[in-house]
């Protein structure tokens, strides 16, 4: 009796134990961005350039400005590891800039599984392969933009992600030092706006530059087909740039709000707005910047398309990672909003750099009824 009497002690001691014990943390998550949908694998390299005609215009005492570029391109073969989305330091100073992430763990950001190898062998291709800039919003990464680059190098574009440096919240340098934002501290401003537009011009052009310079990327690179894509302040940065520059031949402005709301040239070359539904035409909204905007593209193909339950992330990686991270859902699943996107865009390009027919680009279509056209 007395040995079943301790038994019960012992057993009822382990089941408080347990009753007490902390509930086990659940594992940190592990963002994903979608897979790219087109037939050829994709490699990423990183460049680090240094334009010593001119002192950063952020911060003048640095008498240079320093950029850092990513490249995405057709590659042989799906070989060596995946590429890294963000550096541990830029995902926690992303991170840790959102209140309600602060129970995230700081470089859960960096671990985003992308699907571009780091590296890998570049597929040549006679006569270089397109050209497409990628330019992302105001005090967002590059790396912001992948689900993007991946989509069009799998679809035989080689992809240029600029980091402007200053207009990030956290850029990382291959010698280890990160620099944080800088600029338009005072706020958007229509100075700040026509700053930042010709500080992204100069940006862009001294890389095209470099590329066309360069022995590795000069074979790469077709330079007779380049575009510009670019997502809110990018976007309006590649409208203004378009009619300025002697290389872009095309560009879309996703969800970008103009500022300055007119360009100095009108736009001839063929040009794409896609928006949220606050970009309508006389939608009531604060921002009548497309209104203004849109009378002075004046090129024979233009398109101006919103998307219904887009918002201003709906555009980039942001629509599929702040869900994962606990943020919430956009009106329009994250997915859906990036097939969209990658949809249209791709046509876009195929149009206009590759001279492929898309009637996609001529109406609206039953296939994506949830971008209507103006």
């Amino acid at each position: 009796m007395r040995k079943t009497l301790a038994a019960t002690v012992l057993a009822l001691s382990a089941s408080l134990t347990v009753l007490a014990a902390p509930p086990a943390q659940a594992a940190p998550p592990v963002p994903r961005l979608p897979a790219p949908t087109g037939d050829l694998p994709v490699g990423k390299t990183d460049l680090h350039l240094i334009d010593t005609s001119r002192p950063d215009p952020w911060v003048p005492e640095r008498k240079a400005r320093e950029l850092m570029v990513s490249i995405w391109y057709p590659a042989r073969a799906a070989t060596g590891a995946p590429a890294r989305y963000l550096t541990p330091r830029e995902s926690e100073l992303i991170i840790r800039s959102e209140p309600r992430l602060k129970d995230v763990p700081a470089d859960t950001l960096a671990k985003t599984v992308t699907h571009a190898r780091a590296g890998a062998p570049a597929l040549p291709r006679k006569g270089g392969w397109p050209l497409v800039v990628l330019s992302p919003g105001m005090t967002l990464p590059r790396a912001t933009m992948t689900s993007l680059a991946e989509e069009f190098a799998s679809r035989g574009y080689l992809v240029a992600g600029i980091e402007h440096t200053y207009e990030s919240l956290a850029t990382t340098f291959p010698d280890g030092r990160t620099v944080t934002f800088e600029a338009g501290k005072a706020g958007q401003t229509a100075e700040t706006g026509e700053k930042v537009a010709r500080v992204r011009e100069a940006d862009t052009e001294f890389v095209l530059d470099r590329l066309a310079r360069s022995k590795h990327w000069k074979r790469l690179v077709d330079e007779r087909r380049i575009a510009m894509v670019g997502h809110s302040v990018g976007g309006q940065s590649a409208a203004h740039l378009l009619p300025a520059s002697r290389r872009v031949q095309a560009a879309v402005n996703l969800d970008g709000t103009y500022n300055p709301p007119t360009p100095a040239k009108p736009l001839k070359e063929p040009f794409m707005m896609i928006g949220n539904p606050r970009h309508q035409p006389q939608s009531g909204g604060k921002d009548g910047s497309w209104d203004q905007f849109w009378p002075h593209v004046t090129g024979g193909w233009k398109r101006w398309l919103t998307v219904t339950g887009a918002e201003h992330m709906s555009f980039m990686d942001y629509a599929v990672l702040l869900p994962q991270l606990g943020l919430g859902e956009f009106p329009l699943d994250g997915e859906r909003a990036l097939r969209v996107t990658r949809t249209y865009v791709t046509a876009f390009l195929d149009l206009h750099l590759k001279g492929k027919p898309q009637p996609l680009l001529d109406g609206p279509s039953e296939s994506y009824p949830e971008v209507r056209f103006w």
